[in-house]
C-alpha cells in the first residue's frame, strides 16, 4: 500500500463481507486493501498513512475497539469506521467515545458503505491539506512569511522587493485599499541595511493640514501658538531608517513642495528654525490613486510624482489573484486561532467556493477580517449567517473553481472586444500567446 495515497484499508475476517466491501469501494474508484486482523493492519498504518480504516468490531486477536485506540494514539486525525453486528449498539457507542469517525451496522448496502467512506476520505483529505499547509507556513522565512501567495503577481512583487530593498532609492507603492501597502513598506525596511533603525509611518490623510506640517517636519519652541517645546518631526525621527507615507494623494500641495525639497536635498527644516539639518532616510510612499492622472488634472505635483516614481511596486487586488485565497485564508485563520486561543475550525468546500467567488472590495484586509470571524464562529456576509449544511451533491474542487472563474473572465473580455484576442490580452494584462492558449484550453474558439 502506498502510504501517501488517499486510500481505504478494510479489516474484516469474514471473507464474504471483506470481498463485498472491497468490490463496493473499488467500484467507487477508490484504492483499497483488505486484511483479516488488526495485527495485519498495524504495519500498514505507519507514519504518513493518507487514508481511512474500515474495521469490523469482532476480529481474531485484537478487536476493533483496540485497533481504534491504537490508531488514535498514533494519528488522532485518522478516520476509523466501525462495522458492528446486530445488538452491538453499546459497543458502537464505546467506539465513538474511543475516537471512531462513524459506525455502520450489519447488514448494510454497498451504497451506504461508500457514502460513509467518501465522507471520511473528504475529511482526511482536508486534514492532510491543512497539516501540509501549516508545515509550509511554519517553514516560511523572509518575504514569503509576510507577502503570502504563489500567484505570478505576488512572485513578481517579492522579486522586486528583494532587488531594491538594500538600495537607497525611494519607492512608490500603488494598490487598492487593503492590498497590503504598509506590509510592502515594512518588508522593504526589514530586508534593507536600515532594519536596525526606525520604521516611521504617517497617514497623510489622517490629520488636518496644520498638524501634518508639524508631524512631518517638527517645530521649534514658540514656532506657533501652543508650541511650548521643540518637537522632532517624522522625517527627522526616521533618520538612518525608513519613512512610510500612506495615502500620499491626500497631501496638500504646499506640503508636497516641502517634501520634494527634502527628497532632493536630503535636508529637513523644522518650523521656526533658521537652518536645515541633513537626514539620511528612505521614503516609501503609498497611494491608491493614479498620481500621474492626478498630476495632469492639477491635483498633485508632477515633479514630486517623477521624483518618487523611480521604482513603483504594483500590488494586485485580491480578485486578480484568486488562486492565493486558500493559502491566505489558512494563514489568517492560523493567526486568529493563536490570537484568540481558539481551535482552528477549518473551511468547508462550500465556504471555500463562496470565498473564491467573492469580489473582495476590501482586498486582503477584508479576507483577514473574515478569517477572524470564521475562527470566532460568527461568519456572516460572504459566508452568510447560519449557513445551511452542505448538500450531498459533489462540490467542485478548487482547481475546477479557479478554471471556471478564469473561463468566465476570459469569455466576458472576449465578448467586450468582439472576439479580438489582442485587445482582450491587453485588457487582461497577459501575453497574447498565453491568452490564445487559455482560449483553446477552455474551448472558447
Amino acid at each position: 500500500m502506498n502510504a501517501n495515497a488517499l486510500s481505504v484499508l478494510i479489516v474484516e475476517d469474514d471473507p464474504h463481507v471483506q470481498l463485498g466491501c472491497v468490490q463496493a469501494i473499488q467500484l467507487a474508484g477508490v484504492p483499497v486493501v483488505a486484511v483479516a486482523s488488526a495485527e495485519e493492519a498495524q504495519p500498514l498504518l505507519g507514519p504518513g498513512f493518507a487514508g481511512v480504516v474500515v474495521t469490523d468490531m469482532r476480529l481474531p486477536g485484537q478487536d476493533g475497539l483496540e485497533l481504534i485506540r491504537w490508531c488514535q494514539q498514533r494519528d488522532p486525525d485518522m478516520p476509523v469506521i466501525m462495522i458492528t453486528g446486530h445488538g452491538d449498539v453499546g459497543l458502537a457507542v464505546e467506539a465513538m467515545r474511543s475516537g471512531a469517525y462513524d459506525f455502520i451496522p450489519k447488514p448494510f448496502s454497498p451504497e451506504a458503505l461508500v457514502e460513509i467512506v467518501r465522507r471520511a476520505l473528504e475529511k482526511r483529505s482536508l486534514t492532510l491539506e491543512v497539516a501540509a499547509l501549516r508545515k509550509t507556513l511554519a517553514s516560511r522565512a523572509g518575504l514569503e512569511s509576510k507577502l503570502i501567495g504563489n500567484s505570478p503577481q505576488m512572485q513578481r512583487v517579492r522579486h522586486l522587493i528583494a532587488e531594491v530593498a538594500d538600495s537607497p532609492v525611494d519607492v512608490l507603492v500603488h494598490g487598492e485599499t487593503g492590498t497590503g501597502k504598509e506590509v510592502v513598506a515594512q518588508a522593504l525596511h526589514t530586508h534593507s541595511a536600515r532594519r536596525a533603525s526606525p520604521f516611521v509611518a504617517l497617514n497623510c490623510g489622517g490629520m488636518p493640514d496644520n498638524l501634518l506640517d508639524s508631524e512631518l517636519f517638527g517645530h521649534e519652541s514658540g514656532a506657533f501658538t501652543g508650541a511650548q517645546k521643540r518637537r522632532i518631526g517624522k522625517i527627522e525621527h526616521a533618520h538612518t531608517g525608513t519613512l512610510f507615507l500612506d495615502e500620499l494623494e491626500s497631501m496638500p500641495m504646499g506640503m508636497q513642495v516641502k517634501l520634494l525639497r527634502v527628497l532632493q536635498e536630503r535636508r529637513v527644516e523644522r518650523l521656526g528654525a533658521n537652518e536645515g539639518m541633513p537626514v539620511d532616510l528612505r521614503v516609501v510612499a503609498a497611494t491608491k490613486d493614479n498620481l500621474l492622472q492626478r498630476a495632469k488634472d492639477g491635483g498633485f505635483r508632477l515633479d514630486l510624482y517623477y521624483r518618487l516614481n523611480v521604482v513603483t511596486i504594483e500590488l494586485p487586488a485580491l480578485r486578480e489573484r484568486r488562486e492565493d485565497i486558500p493559502l491566505l485564508t489558512e494563514h489568517f485563520m492560523l493567526l486568529a486561532a493563536s490570537r484568540f486561543n481558539r481551535p482552528h475550525p477549518g473551511v468547508t468546500q462550500e465556504q471555500m467556493r463562496r470565498l473564491m467567488a467573492h469580489d473582495w472590495p476590501g482586498n486582503v484586509r477584508e479576507l483577514r477580517n473574515m478569517a477572524d470571524c470564521l475562527v470566532l464562529g460568527i461568519a456572516s456576509g460572504v459566508l452568510g449567517a447560519g449557513e445551511a449544511p452542505a448538500s450531498d451533491a459533489p462540490t467542485p474542487s478548487l482547481t475546477e473553481m479557479v478554471d471556471a472563474y478564469e473561463r468566465d473572465l476570459i469569455a466576458a473580455e472576449l465578448s467586450r472586444n468582439q472576439g479580438n484576442v489582442a485587445h482582450s490580452a491587453r485588457a487582461l494584462r497577459i501575453a497574447k500567446t498565453t491568452l490564445a492558449d487559455k482560449v483553446r484550453k477552455h474551448g472558447l474558439l
